[in-house]
């Protein structure tokens, strides 16, 4: 494959990605407003956005690997984002006064740690073939293992603000 064409793929990966989740978002703001048919219509194209990431993704040589190789990418990819990337985002947010932004930030790169974790012990479950049950934070992205804790450690939001992963 050519590098323009790999280029060209990666490109359509994120922009595919960012529209489903944009599209998830703006389906919940219709759902508050009551405009269940308007967000139905932004779920689908979520969907069908969805879809179009994870196949051009699949399409882009190298970047899925074998499912330890992708236990490894992922770790690291978690590791980099605490330690790179959500520290610049933090102190810019920090300098402007965008305390908002600041708190998402901080909430996103608490959890990027323990989603290495995550990984790091997947690894271990993986070859001792121990299952594992996860509930995620619906605040701030917190992974939860086997039970829900009464408050997220991250955020405090309440038991009720997780949801199961099957």
């Amino acid at each position: 494959m050519s590098k323009k064409t790999e280029k060209n793929l990666a490109y359509a990966f994120g922009a595919e990605s960012k529209a489903a989740a944009r599209n998830t978002v703006f389906a919940k703001k219709a759902e508050m407003e009551g405009y269940t048919q308007i967000a139905r219509l932004f779920r689908a194209v979520s969907d069908a956005e969805s879809v179009h990431s994870r196949k051009f993704l699949m399409l882009m040589r190298g970047k899925i690997g074998s499912t330890e190789e992708n236990l490894a990418t992922a770790f690291e990819n978690e590791i980099k984002a605490n330690a790179e990337e959500y520290p610049k985002l933090i102190k810019e947010a920090a300098d402007e006064g965008q305390e908002a932004a600041l708190k998402a930030f901080s909430h996103a790169r608490d959890v990027e740690s323990r989603h290495a974790e995550l990984y790091k012990k997947a690894i271990n479950d993986m070859i001792a073939e121990r299952e594992t049950e996860y509930y995620v934070c619906q605040v701030c992205g917190y992974i939860a293992e086997d039970e829900v804790p009464d408050r997220c450690p991250v955020c405090a939001a309440v038991k009720e603000k997780f949801k199961a992963v099957s």
